[in-house]
């Protein structure tokens, strides 16, 4: 279990169950310097949060198999001393989703559309203030 807890500094994991969102966001991320690692679903996040901890994670709230909302749960359960930041994002402007989204620590939410160059500065300031 210690190869968990190593967080690799500009490692990103991404979630989403669209290919083209996945592609658009690692070609953004990698162009900034980041290490991406994708995800097709909520299952598949956590499996890769368990291998190797990220510095950062977004993720999309509707995915099969697990949501977004059920992988920031079981993150939450699995590493409660978490430090790395969560984007959840989304096209539905439900208020419930704001609403647990709001009450999991070191989290953001945002609607798609995806500015990937706000993205990228919000990635890039987040990654900077939880450094040690």
């Amino acid at each position: 279990m210690l190869a968990a807890m190593n967080l690799v500094s500009k490692r990103i994991i991404i979630a989403d169950d669209s290919r083209s969102i996945l592609r658009l966001l690692t070609l953004g991320m990698e162009r900034a310097g980041y290490e991406v690692v994708t995800a097709c679903d909520g299952l598949d996040a956590l499996q890769k949060i368990h291998d190797q901890l990220p510095s950062f994670l977004i993720t999309d709230i509707e995915m099969p198999q697990m949501t977004g909302e059920e992988l920031c749960l079981a993150i939450e359960q699995s590493f409660p001393d978490r430090t790395f930041p969560i984007v959840v994002m989304t096209t539905s402007t439900n208020e419930s989703h704001r609403h647990w989204a709001s009450k999991i620590s070191n989290t953001t939410f945002i609607e798609k559309p995806i500015s990937v160059k706000r993205l990228v500065a919000h990635i890039d300031r987040c990654t900077t203030e939880n450094q040690p």
